[in-house]
């Protein structure tokens, strides 16, 4: 991160969501120093969005000392393209099409903004205040509702031709007939096994296949979650531990690929399921270990994220504010 003078000490950091948006004002060390959110389905027009935005901001801005103290503004959006400062295409979000969501920003409050997409914002917060601080080559994977990723080469967040590189969650790990369907509109994509909603289908599908007996089967089956699973596994549920072994070996054999094309210093893994702690990392870093090609053994970490999950988006999209 590069130091910024005394007289701009913060940057504006904007996690926006298909539900919420939340804004944070953000010093050089990381700490949040104020922060509110407003609704972002409540405003089916972009500029109406983007008037509640700064309403929601000048109180939060005030406290820090005026807009003259904020340096830029960051945000990770999905489909957040960095070359453009658009969001495009946004499946869960009201506008359609390409929005000029950076443009828009810079005129309504007068400062830089930067734009990203979320796992690339989460990758910069871990590389400018997280686990990741100091190295230039890593893969972030985040496991949520689906699964993303950041790749870092040489200190710099890989974007591709176009903005939109690095989606790691798409690719095919399944191509058999019984292949899961992606929201994407493929069949068998990563995330679809390893998300925390993969978790919850591969509980489905060993529900339906085993006769083991399990806490997970006094629960109605389309309601169970990864946390469920996880609360099984805590209670030494043996069909729960197939379930993370399943999940974590799938993941793991990914990152063995994933390796050979950056070489990484670590992988760091951030989300919900990461919550599962030794259940989900031990089978990843045992298949990781056992797929690696030689030359890569020993090399990389496997690493869970060490910001807050309530912060990290936040974070990471403020760390796009500090880039000259």
């Amino acid at each position: 991160m590069e130091n910024t003078t005394l007289a701009k000490p913060y940057v504006i950091g904007l996690d926006m969501g298909g539900t919420n948006s939340v804004f944070g004002i953000v010093d050089q060390r990381g700490n949040i120093i104020a922060q509110t959110a407003i609704s972002t389905k409540a405003y089916p027009e972009i500029n109406d969005y983007v008037a509640a935005a700064k309403a929601a901001l000048e109180p939060i801005i005030e406290e820090a000392g005026g807009i003259g103290k904020i340096k830029a503004m960051g945000i990770g959006a999905p489909n957040g393209n960095y070359y453009n400062g658009t969001i495009e295409y946004a499946a869960n979000l009201l506008w359609e099409g390409v929005v000029p969501i950076g443009k828009l920003f810079e005129e309504a409050l007068g400062i830089p903004c930067r734009v990203t997409n979320d796992a690339n914002a989460a990758a910069l917060g871990e590389m400018t205040y997280g686990v990741a601080r100091g190295m230039k080559n890593f893969i972030m994977i985040t496991l949520g509702t689906g699964v993303g990723s950041g790749i870092v080469v040489d200190g710099k967040v890989v974007y591709g031709c176009d903005g939109f590189a690095g989606e790691l969650g798409h690719a095919i790990y399944d191509r058999s007939p019984e292949a899961r369907q992606c929201g994407c509109g493929r069949k068998g994509c990563l995330e679809t096994y390893t998300s925390a909603t993969g978790v919850a289908r591969t509980a489905r599908l060993m529900l339906e296949k085993s006769t083991e007996p399990s806490p997970l089967r006094d629960l109605d089956p389309e309601k169970i979650t990864s946390y469920d699973v996880f609360l099984a596994a805590e209670k030494g549920d043996k069909l729960a531990l197939e379930i993370f072994d399943y999940t974590g070996t799938i993941l793991g054999r990914a990152c063995a690929n994933y390796a050979l094309f950056s070489s990484p210093e670590a992988f760091v893994f951030f989300g919900g399921l990461t919550k599962a702690g030794h259940y989900i990392m031990d089978p990843i870093e045992r298949a990781y270990n056992e797929e690696i090609l030689n030359i890569y053994k020993g090399k990389a970490k496997l690493l869970v994220s060490s910001l807050k999950g309530s912060e990290a988006a936040v974070l990471g999209a403020s760390a796009l504010g500090w880039e000259d």
